[in-house]
């Protein structure tokens, strides 16, 4: 099979980069594409689903919910159980247990069983996306190499995203529900056996192998809480008792853990971590990105199906002009970062997606697809591809190897929630605003409808707003940062990278 390639680090000569590093970034490419298409892939099978596993009305978002409050919970306890037991061990044990999860889940002989298994391809999902971002920056050199990689990175994810659903309506109707969860088992098993090819360990011998068990618990306990809350508001209301005390729980959690963290002998997340600049405000960006994507797709499917009478395989096709342009923008976005910066990169995209935003908030009644969403769609997308790219760049510049996982699980946690509360803030605008005009009983349904939508995607305008400000005051110019001289040492033993630092991240 060939010597595995070793994992590189930011100081390492480009020049003597081992050529498979794209086969590796294919591998861990793969794992994040299944990874996104089956947070997509599932809401265009849940109506057979709560068919045939005789789920009630109620219940049946806990297809979804499950996955997204686990994957959402664990994504930065993932990251950095990579950073202290090794990234390739980690990826492999996560890529493990989403396939096994996923057999189980088309296997599924309940309702029960399929929420429990649903809640283990989370916890698989929460473990590969950090940990394979991670293995991302330990494998790329910082500089042009890296920003290309994160550029395919982030093109990976907008089809990912879109390619759900896209490909969810066919393998439903043609297929059944049980193979949108069986096709990730082949992909799985080729994925675990190039791993074993491709991949070297890469992990610091100096960090204690202690788990900081107390802020483990805390912070995940804190981050589901979040998602949980931000999820149900549509339902609940925020000014829900409920949902208060919800959001209540999590902020005396999050406490907690900022009280544990600078007690702890081997702290989950060192806070000076967030002394840089460039990270807190890159992943401010990705959390605005999250927002605005989640919520207009959202609102546009909605659009689509309940206004225009599209289906669901119409709506897909035409969600294939965000993949492409989301792809487009995350090319361009990397290219122009190593030669101008990752602020006017991150900038210009939000710019973009509150113009694509603007359009598409000039919905009609007697609208059409291509009329009322094509257009916002092609500049929206190019936007969203260069945010992504800028902003997770910045975010991620400067960061040690023994910190990447932390730090990318940092940044899938941002976009996360992000996603989370822009689905509840944009619902909830939409359906408060539809109400109100259907209460005074001066339109009829339809008009009311797209009425909250054209306010709801007015709000995305606004986020997108603030998330250009963030991008503008937060982003330094710099596309990249250089270690002091003697800030770093490393020695290689065997197969594990080591260092000797005290540098903190970023400055």
């Amino acid at each position: 099979m060939g010597n595995p390639i070793s994992a590189r680090t930011p100081e390492a000569d480009p020049a003597a980069a081992d050529p498979r590093r794209w086969l590796v970034l294919a591998v861990l490419g793969s794992a994040f594409f299944i990874v996104i298409l089956d947070g997509t892939i599932v809401y265009v099978a849940v109506p057979q689903i709560q068919v045939e596993l005789g789920f009630t009305e109620a219940s049946v978002q806990w297809v979804l919910s499950t996955y997204l409050l686990t994957f959402g919970g664990l994504l930065l306890f993932g990251g950095r159980l990579a950073d202290l037991l090794g990234r390739r061990r980690i990826f492999m044990i996560g890529l493990a247990l989403f396939t096994a999860a996923s057999l189980l889940s088309g296997l599924a002989w309940s309702a029960e069983a399929l929420i429990a298994f649903r809640v283990a391809q989370g916890a698989g999902a929460a473990v590969m996306a950090p940990t394979a971002l991670s293995l991302v920056l330990v494998t790329f050199a910082e500089g042009p190499d890296r920003n290309r990689a994160l550029g395919i990175w982030g093109g990976i994810g907008g089809v990912g995203g879109t390619a759900g659903l896209l490909l969810g309506g066919p393998i439903t109707a043609h297929l059944g529900w049980e193979w949108i969860f069986f096709m990730n088992v082949p992909i799985g098993i080729a994925l675990l056996v190039l791993c074993r090819a491709l991949l070297r360990e890469s992990r610091n011998p100096s960090l204690p192998r202690t788990f900081d068990v107390a802020g483990a618990v805390t912070v995940t306990m804190a981050l589901v809480l979040l998602v949980y809350g931000i999820s149900e508001t549509p339902a609940t209301g925020w000014a829900s008792p409920r949902t208060w005390a919800v959001f209540a729980a999590s902020a005396a959690l999050m406490a907690a853990f900022l009280v544990i963290e600078p007690r702890s002998s081997a702290p989950l997340v060192p806070l000076r971590i967030f002394r840089s600049r460039r990270l807190v405000g890159g992943n401010i960006v990705l959390l605005v990105a999250g927002m605005t994507v989640d919520g207009v797709l959202f609102i546009l499917t909605l659009y689509a199906q309940r206004v225009l009478g599209a289906s669901a395989e119409q709506f897909g096709l035409m969600m294939a002009v965000l993949t492409v342009m989301s792809v487009v923008g995350s090319f361009a976005g990397q290219f122009v970062v190593t030669k101008r910066g990752f602020r006017p990169v991150a900038a210009a995209g939000m710019a973009l997606i509150a113009a694509g935003s603007l359009v598409l908030a000039q919905l009609a009644v007697d609208g059409g697809l291509f009329r009322n969403v094509f257009l916002g769609l092609l500049v929206f997308g190019t936007g969203l591809g260069a945010a992504f790219v800028g902003a997770q760049i910045a975010a991620l510049s400067g960061v040690r190897d023994e910190e990447s996982g932390l730090a990318a699980g940092i940044a899938d946690t941002f976009f996360t929630i992000g996603g989370a509360l822009g689905l509840a803030v944009l619902s909830t605008v939409a359906a408060s605003r539809t109400a109100e005009l259907l209460g005074t009983r001066a339109v009829d349904p339809l008009t009311a409808m797209t009425q909250g939508f054209q306010s709801a995607l007015s709000v995305a305008v606004g986020c997108a707003l603030l998330g250009l400000l963030a991008a503008l005051s937060l982003l330094g110019s710099q596309s990249r940062t250089k270690p002091a001289s003697g800030e770093m040492t490393r020695t290689r033993r065997g197969h594990v990278t080591e260092y000797n630092t005290s540098r903190s991240i970023g400055r």
